[in-house]
Parts: structure tokens; C-alpha cells; sequence
């Protein structure tokens, strides 16, 4: 399955803006064969060119295994509309089969890694692993270099938020299937 006509590229420089709102996201991996995905709420953008992001991945996840042999990922981001789907995913361990077969996710190749794009999400970051072992052991952080990066075009047009539905808001997850969506967008004079 190829994107869909909606989904328009992000300039590299602009790609930092899809995740400086401190969304929940979905961490997808791939490697022999093998695909997972899984929700994590730490996450944040580090530099803008070249982009990096950080996001941290506990070491009993079957996506940290596929991450760690692959060297990529990708970060996707969820609506609204995908909320009940984010808990499933979150909920459900990859280790005894394919995650996306067992909840009925669809997806997307990506252009630059192997990762699957998961179909629903409002945008998707594909990334490349900045190895830092210490880190990675230590504190389940990892780093990556964003790639290439992908939006809905009706949702992150001129490289900025907009959400024209309720449903296509991204997700803040706080604790135990409580969530906030993203609120309202304005703007300070004088700022471009």
C-alpha cells in the first residue's frame, strides 16, 4: 500500500514543529521480516538541522529489540480518532506475534527505513538510530536523526498546525487511559 494523495512531505528544517508539542506518539520498528509498534508518551525534538528527536523505550519491548538490530524507526503520530487504538497498542506486547495483524493496523512503507508508517496517524517522522549506548542502557532514551518526514496536508499545511476536526487533534496521554488532546492554536504578534 502506497501513501494515500493527502499525505504531503515536510521540509527537514520544519520537521522538529510535528513533535514540539509534546504529543503521545507511536514508536513502529522493523527488522528480519518482523514489524512491531508501540506507544510512548517521553518524547521530544533535540536540534533543527539536522533534525533530531529522543524518545525513551523501555528494554522489554519487542520494539527495542527490532530498533536496536535495525538501526531505524519511526515516529508516528495519533489523532483523536485513533485514541482507543493507542491504549490496544500500548497494551499489547509484539513478542509472541505480529502486533499489526492481531489489532487489524494498517500501514504504509516509508521512504528511507524499513519501519512501517501506521495508517491513521496525522504525520510520521522516519528515523535514523544516533547510537549512544550509555544512554540507551541506562536510561531506555534513545536518539534519532529524522530523515524524511510525512503530514496529512489538511492538518500541517505551510509547515504549521491546523486541525480542522476534533478528531484529527493529537494525543497527550497522562496516566492510566487519561488523555488530553491538543488545544486550541494562536498567535503572538511579532514572531514568524
Amino acid at each position: 500500500m502506497s501513501l494515500p494523495s493527502n499525505i504531503v512531505p515536510v521540509p527537514l528544517p520544519k520537521a522538529h514543529r510535528l513533535l514540539n508539542h509534546g504529543p503521545t506518539v507511536l514508536v513502529s520498528s522493523a527488522h528480519g521480516g518482523r514489524r512491531n509498534v508501540m506507544a510512548a508518551a517521553w518524547n521530544m525534538t533535540l536540534d533543527f538541522e539536522p533534525p533530531k528527536i529522543a524518545v525513551v523505550i523501555d528494554r522489554s519491548t519487542y520494539t527495542r529489540e527490532l530498533l536496536e538490530a535495525s538501526g531505524e524507526f519511526v515516529i508516528g503520530l495519533p489523532s483523536r480518532a485513533m485514541a482507543a487504538t493507542v491504549v490496544k497498542i500500548g497494551s499489547t506486547t509484539g513478542h509472541d506475534g505480529d502486533k499489526f495483524a492481531e489489532l487489524g493496523l494498517e500501514s504504509y512503507p516509508a521512504a528511507k527505513v524499513a519501519a512501517p508508517l501506521v495508517a491513521g496517524c496525522v504525520a510520521w517522522l522516519e528515523c535514523r538510530l544516533i547510537p549512544e549506548p550509555h544512554i540507551q542502557q541506562r536510561y531506555d532514551l534513545f536518539l534519532g536523526e529524522v530523515i524524511a518526514a510525512w503530514a496529512e496536508a489538511e492538518v500541517f499545511p505551510d509547515s504549521h498546525w491546523q486541525f480542522p476536526s476534533p478528531a484529527q487533534r493529537t494525543i497527550h496521554h497522562v496516566a492510566g487511559g487519561h488523555f488530553f488532546v491538543t488545544g486550541e492554536a494562536f498567535e503572538v504578534p511579532g514572531r514568524s
